[in-house]
């Protein structure tokens, strides 16, 4: 998402993100939750973005740069709740969610890998997850559907491309040496440890890899471009 998506809107690049590379596959999704620290005292979602609405332009979000996935997250969920908060850039997510923890800043849209430990550890509130179905690492966080926040949906997501060009011989080894990677029980595992989902086999295919960044290009550009968001 951040390299052949949001980069593509964020910077002046001097190539083309989506016609400059050849796709090969999808890997791996992780649906991204909405945290806030555990002093704040709204305890589920709708509460959550009442008290923003009261409180204009006095809470925080902590992002990975300016620019960032994050970033960009925070701009779709001031538009889609008619809220305003402030953006604090950090030199990526882990000092963030340090600052979170310890109260510094508000709240965080982040992966499960940075913000499950510290949900888990009670040390920040976990109010939903991005994504059309509940999460197996987060059971027991709603899904934004079932927040308050329909349609909310966030995810960061990785595959693999080439250089434009590449024989076709070429990809179709690489697609079937990826395909053959992610059916190993091992890689699967290790996949769901790190709070991610492997794309579904009919999903690992060059042409849907091609057609899911297109998708997520016509979602995201939009909304990076309302919010003028440019990297620093």
């Amino acid at each position: 998402m951040g390299t052949h998506v949001v980069n593509g809107a964020v910077y002046a690049l001097q190539y083309d993100v989506l016609n400059d590379f050849e796709p090969v596959s999808l890997f791996a999704s992780s649906s991204w939750l909405i945290v806030a620290k555990k002093s704040m005292p709204a305890n589920d979602l709708t509460s959550f973005i009442a008290w923003l609405k009261a409180n204009p332009d006095k809470a925080s979000q902590g992002t990975a740069g300016v620019g960032s996935p994050h970033h960009v997250a925070g701009a779709f969920f001031q538009k889609e709740t008619g809220t305003r908060f402030q953006f604090v850039p950090y030199r990526g997510a882990a000092p963030a969610m340090q600052d979170l923890v310890a109260g510094q800043i508000d709240m965080i849209i982040d992966s499960p890998t940075i913000t499950m430990p510290q949900v888990h550890a009670g040390t920040i509130k976990g109010y939903a997850a991005a994504a059309k179905n509940r999460l197996s690492i987060a059971p027991d966080i709603p899904t934004v559907d079932e927040a308050g926040l329909p349609g909310f949906y966030i995810s960061s997501w990785n595959g693999l491309w080439a250089p434009k060009g590449t024989p076709k011989d070429v990809i179709s080894k690489l697609n079937a040496a990826v395909v053959h990677a992610l059916a190993h029980p091992t890689v699967r595992r290790r996949v769901a440890d790190i709070g991610m989902e492997i794309f579904s086999r009919d999903e690992q295919t060059p042409e849907a890899l091609g057609a899911y960044q297109k998708a997520e290009i016509e979602k995201w550009w939009p909304i990076i471009k309302a919010a003028n968001i440019k990297a620093e």
